[in-house]
Formats: C-alpha cells, sequence, structure tokens
C-alpha cells in the first residue's frame, strides 16, 4: 500500500522535528498566500527533509517540519523571507503559537513496526 504524500518521509533516524502549533485568528488576511510561499522556500532550504499539517474548523494548527540538524534549524529560523512571515504571524496571523524543536531517536509505521 503506498504511503500518502500527506506524510512526509524523512531518513532514519536521528533527525529534528519543528512543532509548531497555533490558534488562527479569524480571515485569511494574506495568510493561505504566504503559507504556501514559506512552504516552497522550505523545501530549498539546506537540510529541510519534509513537513506535516492540518487545521481544524475553529483555526487550530499543527504544523510539523522534519530537518538533518539543529543548524538546519537556525538557518531557516534566520532566513529573511521566514523572519517576514513571522512578523506578519504575530501581527496578524495567529492569536497564540507554541514551537517546539526535538530530537526524534526512533520512527516506524504501520507496516516497519521497528522500535
Amino acid at each position: 500500500m503506498p504511503v500518502s504524500p500527506k506524510f512526509a518521509q524523512p531518513p532514519e533516524p536521528p533527525y529534528y522535528a519543528v512543532i509548531f502549533t497555533a490558534q488562527r485568528t479569524p480571515g485569511d488576511n494574506g495568510y493561505e498566500k504566504m503559507a504556501a510561499r514559506i512552504a516552497e522556500l522550505a523545501t530549498g532550504q539546506p537540510g529541510y527533509l519534509g513537513l506535516e499539517g492540518t487545521e481544524d474548523s475553529e483555526g487550530f494548527e499543527i504544523t510539523i517540519s522534519y530537518w538533518e540538524s539543529e543548524e538546519c534549524i537556525r538557518d531557516w529560523k534566520a532566513h529573511l523571507d521566514h523572519q517576514i512571515a513571522q512578523k506578519q504571524g504575530r501581527k496578524l496571523w495567529y492569536e497564540h503559537y507554541e514551537i517546539r524543536v526535538a530530537r526524534v531517536e526512533r520512527a516506524y509505521n504501520m507496516l516497519t513496526l521497528t522500535l
């Protein structure tokens, strides 16, 4: 059975995950356009491994991006266009957000069941 393209396909661990959880403000206010642009930019960043995300009908979203190293995450955070999006997010798009960075030590799925 093929894996849905909604699932990221990072390499074998270890690697890093940036977990972004947020409550959106009402309305789009240019969010969808910027989100698509930032996702496109991220794919070209050194060390980028993939992205998964979802949003419910009340505007609560979870986005997880996967990276080779903490250095790659810092470089992405410092990217000029990403900084612009971060500033806009605080001003227009998010009531609240949390960011967590984790090192993935183990990963498996329903087919591999490797611990």
